[in-house]
């Protein structure tokens, strides 16, 4: 069995370990003790009529954290005082969806305890109770972030990972935040809904992988070798019939895409992954014997290894203390 080496150096450790000293549990406990109960009350509510809000929020706090931290600079609009395109206009961020959710999360919050819970902690907070209100693992969010004051919609292609990413762009991206192989991998399962453009949970519109199908090697008819010749000839046949198929949903894990389970991991050992990124977590030996050992494993051990990674994404780059600021509105900042 391969063995798994942090993948940053040492000094970058540091600056993470130093960036989330002061994220704690139940942080408001004395300033808004009310505010994770009226958090979780308010996705107990309405998720279960929308579950796949629940993958929408999810993969907003994964583009949240992944630039510039978990800082809930995603959330912020267009000002012309700031004159700059902020993250949500860019481009792996025009399919997010739940902006108003959160929106309508912080004014009840505002409502009970003005100005003291940030957004960002109410994108992390959302996004856990979202998934274990569908049926999916909990785990541990400590808070104390502060919200962002600077939305770039240049760094979302240069942070973001892409669904077309090889072993050693996703390697790199993942390492650039403090995340390792493990993370890589778990972070990119069935909740590979952080990854790719989903609508809902484990599906996806033919447009983000037509060209595996298509136009592999940028000559119309080559096909990705890599991917399962009998699966790539049954989506030609029955789902994406063009390279040029912009509407149709494509189930990346068929018969499963509402549970939160390891098909996913089963299919990417046949070769079936949608995406060139999926493919590529078995170029490497040690992601590959990681995923072996996870399809043998229990759900219960998934669920374990996949509660300790979110708890590890949520803390990238951080601000806490007296940087940042607690917005009054989510889509702002304070003037």
């Amino acid at each position: 069995m391969a063995t798994f080496s942090y993948l940053c150096p040492l000094i970058f450790m540091c600056i993470i370990v130093s960036s989330h000293a002061q994220l704690q549990q139940n942080f408001y406990a004395k300033s808004c003790p009310k505010a994770e109960k009226i958090i979780l009350d308010h996705v107990r509510k309405h998720i279960p009529n929308a579950p796949s809000l629940a993958a929408a929020l999810i993969r907003m706090h994964f583009h949240d954290c992944f630039v510039r931290g978990c800082d809930a600079s995603v959330l912020l609009n267009f000002t012309s005082s700031a004159g700059n395109q902020t993250e949500k206009v860019g481009i792996p961020n025009l399919t997010l969806r739940g902006f108003s959710f959160i929106d309508d999360v912080k004014k009840v919050i505002e409502a009970e305890c003005p100005g003291v819970v940030s957004c960002a902690d109410i994108i992390t907070l959302v996004a856990r109770d979202s998934i274990v209100v569908t049926g999916g693992p909990f785990w541990n969010v400590p808070t104390g972030r502060r919200d962002g004051r600077i939305s770039n919609a240049s760094e979302t292609l240069s942070d973001i990972p892409a669904p077309t990413s090889n072993f050693s762009t996703l390697q790199t991206d993942f390492a650039r935040k403090g995340l390792d192989l493990k993370d890589l991998i778990l972070l990119s399962g069935k909740q590979k809904l952080l990854l790719h453009q989903c609508s809902q949970f484990g599906v996806s519109h033919c447009s983000s992988f037509s060209t595996r199908l298509y136009n592999f090697t940028g000559t119309f008819g080559t096909q990705d070798p890599s991917l399962d010749s009998e699966y790539a000839a049954n989506l030609k046949a029955k789902k994406c019939k063009s390279l040029n198929d912009n509407t149709t949903i494509v189930e990346m894990d068929p018969g499963s895409f509402r549970t939160f389970d390891l098909s996913y991991y089963k299919l990417l050992l046949k070769r079936r992954g949608l995406f060139q990124s999926d493919a590529a977590l078995t170029t490497s030996t040690a992601t590959k014997s990681y995923i072996e050992k996870l399809v043998d494993g229990s759900l219960k051990k998934f669920y374990a290894e996949f509660a300790k990674a979110m708890e590890k994404m949520g803390r990238i780059e951080v601000k806490t203390g007296y940087a940042g600021e607690i917005r009054k509105h989510c889509a702002v900042v304070n003037s």
